[in-house]
């Protein structure tokens, strides 16, 4: 699917939750850079950092202290130059608000987190192609939420 190894970040407080995606992306045959933030003022200060290679696509918790998920998307939506980069929401959230806030916010894509880790790598290698086909494309809220 892609030549260049893909930069992926993922902003999630849960100390697991990091280490099991990191664990999941080594095994899936996708050429990745994964790097991991712990809340929102960390993600945006990576992603503000000057001469800083931006990831293709971000993994944003809805659920972060400090800075929630939704205020980060919402302040990468306003940044001329973070605006285009692909963001795929990763919540244990699958309330029909939070789909629809951050449908209505600019996210590629909702993922609910899966309990089960070869599920996991299966929704990882998924979103990843949603998050690209869907980043020019028309969405549409039926096929926001990413399932399978």
């Amino acid at each position: 699917m892609f030549r260049d190894p893909l930069q992926i970040l993922l902003a999630d407080d849960d100390e697991n939750d990091r280490l099991i995606f990191t664990d999941a992306f080594k095994e899936l045959k996708i050429k990745t850079i994964v790097q991991t933030v712990i809340n929102g003022i960390e993600l945006m200060k990576w992603l503000n950092e000057k001469d800083r290679l931006l990831p293709h696509l971000i993994f944003l918790d809805l659920n972060m202290p400090i800075k929630n998920g939704l205020e980060c998307l919402k302040e990468i939506r306003s940044d001329e130059q973070l605006k285009n980069i692909s963001i795929a929401i990763y919540s244990t959230s699958n309330h029909q608000k939070d789909i629809e806030d951050t449908f209505y916010n600019g996210a590629n894509v909702y993922i609910t987190k899966p309990s089960d880790y070869n599920t996991l790598k299966q929704v990882l290698e998924k979103a990843v192609a949603t998050a690209y086909q869907y980043q020019h494309g028309d969405l549409n809220i039926g096929n926001f939420l990413l399932k399978l």
